[in-house]
């Protein structure tokens, strides 16, 4: 499952070192190395590490760039080096709380522009960051990664309504827990995350909207492959997507789809198999990156604008809050109204019954025994065949 070469490479520390000794920007890397610049700056902080040709190539370039340095060092001026030293801590502090986010165009790692990135290339040294709001750091985050969680989102769920939908509910979260996650070592992992938990809920199943499925791409292949996305399960599409997709690496799939690593790879492998079972074409996985890229870049999803976000999350948060206070004042009113109408002396309950002792036992004509019997019955025969009774009558 490991698809790192074995071509060794300097630290991410060395890799800046060297780029900055040499007055090189991180686009002229990634110019001379064939990647973005954000891949890039990824590299240099230490968050994805190159794989493939493109290892390759960034290793002999920075063996290059050493090799040179080398040659320079005996005419190398000390305070030359210094300041070269202090730059590369300047762009370090830049790039450290700046988030990485992810694909660019759908797919490949994209991050806000470094401040010190326009200082090297007008060679005035590196300047102090502006003190960002909280307000202004999360438009920029929300600029830069939105549009690429869009259409991820979109291939996870092959729904564009509800793709929009996720993102904007993951960003309002955020803007409500904006202190935590401004503090995260990545934000749009944070972002991700909660878009795509929100996205794989079950309970969208049962929303009249989402009863008919969404219309399907134009192009006949993209079809296919959106098909075959739908086909895996939940888990299994949201790891290919995060590994083959977005590129993260093996350990970090695992940890934003809280599985082991070993889980997280039998997913990848069976969900590679799968596809490549209906997509033969699809089997190599540089293959299967650049289909997924061109797949999401195809969908012209646009997400609304990050002031429209965050006035609609302070929406919500304002709407439960006077809901919350309601049904607070509708209970203590309830309370207060019980104590109103309830009795306020006790009542003490009857106390059960007891038997009574020294009650007479009930008199009166007991059962007829056999001779009382007797003596009616023979009373009856006399009396029907005796004379006939008196009966008084007016004179």
């Amino acid at each position: 499952m490991t698809q790192s070469p074995a071509t060794p490479l300097p630290t991410p520390t060395e890799r800046r070192r060297l780029r900055v000794a040499r007055s090189l920007t991180q686009t002229q890397i990634a110019e001379r190395v064939g990647v973005t610049r954000e891949t890039v700056r990824s590299w240099e902080t230490g968050r994805t590490a190159p794989r493939g040709r493109k290892r390759e190539a960034y290793a002999r370039l920075l063996a290059e760039l050493g090799r040179a340095e080398t040659g320079k060092a005996g005419t190398a001026d000390a305070g030359a080096r210094k300041e070269a030293d202090t730059r590369t801590k300047a762009e370090a502090r830049a790039a450290r709380p700046a988030p990485a986010v992810a694909a660019a165009p759908a797919a490949v790692r994209e991050a806000p522009p470094e401040p010190a990135e326009a200082d090297e290339s007008s060679g005035d040294g590196p300047a102090r960051e502006r003190p960002r709001s909280a307000s202004e750091a999360f438009d920029a985050l929300y600029a830069h990664s939105a549009p690429h969680l869009v259409r991820q989102t979109y291939l996870l769920t092959g729904r564009r309504t509800l793709a929009r939908e996720s993102v904007e509910r993951a960003f309002q979260l955020a803007w409500q827990r904006w202190p935590e996650v401004a503090v995260d070592p990545d934000p749009v992992s944070w972002v991700r995350a909660a878009a795509y938990e929100y996205a794989m809920s079950p309970w969208h199943r049962l929303r009249p909207a989402h009863r008919q499925p969404d219309a399907p791409p134009a192009d006949a292949d993209d079809r296919k492959l959106m098909d075959v996305l739908q086909s895996l399960p939940p888990a299994y599409r949201r790891t290919l997507l995060l590994y083959d997709g977005v590129g993260l690496d093996l350990p970090e799939t695992a940890a934003e789809t809280e599985a082991s690593t070993p889980a997280a790879a039998n997913r990848i492998l069976h969900a590679r198999e799968a596809v490549a079972e209906q997509l033969p074409d699809l089997a190599v996985p540089e293959q299967l990156h650049r289909r997924l890229t061109e797949l999401a870049g195809a969908e012209k999803l646009d997400a609304p604008g990050s002031t429209l976000v965050r006035g609609a999350g302070e929406k919500r948060v304002r709407f439960w809050t006077r809901t919350a206070i309601a049904v607070t004042a509708l209970i203590v009113g309830m309370t207060v109204l019980t104590l109103r109408v309830a009795p306020t002396h006790y009542e003490p309950t009857p106390a059960p019954g007891a038997p009574i002792s020294g009650v007479p036992p009930l008199t009166g004509p007991g059962h007829y025994t056999q001779e009382d019997l007797a003596l009616r019955e023979a009373l009856k025969k006399r009396l029907s065949g005796g004379p006939e009774r008196l009966a008084p009558v007016a004179e």
